[in-house]
């Protein structure tokens, strides 16, 4: 009966790696499969259980455990983080003048690609009804760039240099020189913002001598969804807590062998009568955990849009249960 117990407890809490393949990828505790187990759903249980520890935050990535939750939910957030959590992106590109060797449409590509630091949350979706609107755009659902550079010889080069940095001006164009013109009142309400591209030294072409570039660009408000571009997120990825069973004693230079085939800090090891011997795991399974890291695009903070994703799955199940509520009505 023990024997049958520690089963199915392995199979409830366990996802096993095999020779052959991994076992136990379902979820089985739903009420009624196991007898003599109660995994009836309970918002108390749920409550007590639940929590998220975090690991490691910085100002671009976040690294933090979540205890007690379904992998369901988990990927849940992780797809809301990719697709459904908005930004502010270049939507509109308007080129009144491009004489270097990149295509218009690459241009642009290129362009939209880039990504803009502004809190979305100060900003409404554009209305697409109007076309009038959709072309100009207003201080409350748009941001406007301007890129205009033009390159020109050095006056003061060598005239026996080769090099392009020193016989040319402006002969690479990098992110840094799109610049903000501010619509309507937004230069005193984001007199702090420091709206603009994330990162300085993003190349967006290469110019030579006579050759310019004159484009305005309208940021909107978006969703992964609808493009990559509104993705907040470089990466969004969970894994469960890995737990690793040593099968019999590990001792000597098949401990130290051991120790080197996984990252540092997962195995450690103690002197035991002269002789290196395995002890323990840094970090024990008790409940499931699920290891979640968030890696920003640098838009929003890693730990700003985790709650923005919970903010969005709150939102969702609103909305699902006004739906249950008007079906019943009806």
């Amino acid at each position: 009966m023990a024997a049958i117990t520690k089963n199915v407890e392995e199979i409830r809490n366990r996802v096993i790696l095999g020779e052959f393949g991994v076992k136990n990828v379902h979820t089985t505790d739903y009420p009624g499969n196991y007898p003599g187990y109660d995994d009836t759903w309970d918002l108390e249980k749920f409550q007590k259980n639940f929590r998220i520890d975090v690991v490691n935050l910085d100002e671009s990535s976040m690294e933090f455990d979540m205890v007690g939750i379904d992998a369901a939910i988990a990927n849940a957030f992780r797809r809301i983080l990719l697709a459904e959590v908005p930004t502010m992106a270049i939507e509109k590109v308007f080129i009144y003048n491009n004489t270097s060797i990149v295509q218009d449409e690459v241009l642009a590509h290129r362009l939209g690609l880039i990504p803009i630091k502004a809190d979305p949350r100060l900003f409404e979706y554009r209305n697409t009804g109007d076309e009038t609107v959709e072309e100009e755009g207003s201080e409350i659902d748009t941001i406007q760039l301007q890129l205009k550079i033009k390159c020109s010889r050095n006056p003061r080069a060598s005239k026996d240099s080769s090099d392009p940095r020193e016989l040319y001006l402006n002969h690479m164009v990098y992110s840094k020189d799109i610049k903000w013109v501010p619509i309507g009142n937004q230069a005193d309400v984001f007199v702090d913002s420091g709206i603009g591209p994330v990162h300085d030294d993003i190349l967006v072409a290469q110019l030579r001598p006579g050759q310019e570039l004159d484009i305005t660009m309208h940021c909107v408000k978006g969703i992964g969804k609808d493009h990559a571009k509104f993705s907040p997120v470089a990466t969004a990825s969970y894994r469960l807590l890995p737990e690793i069973t040593l099968l019999e004693p590990v001792e000597g230079e098949m401990a130290e062998r051991l120790k080197r085939c996984f990252s540092r800090g997962v195995i450690e090891l103690e002197d035991v009568n002269g002789k290196s011997e395995l002890t323990n795991l840094t970090r024990h399974l008790k409940n499931i955990i699920i290891i979640f890291t968030v890696e920003s695009t640098g838009i929003l903070p890693p730990d700003v849009l985790v709650t923005e994703a919970v903010k969005v799955l709150m939102t969702k199940c609103q909305r699902f249960l006004g739906e249950l509520d008007s079906s019943e009505m009806e």
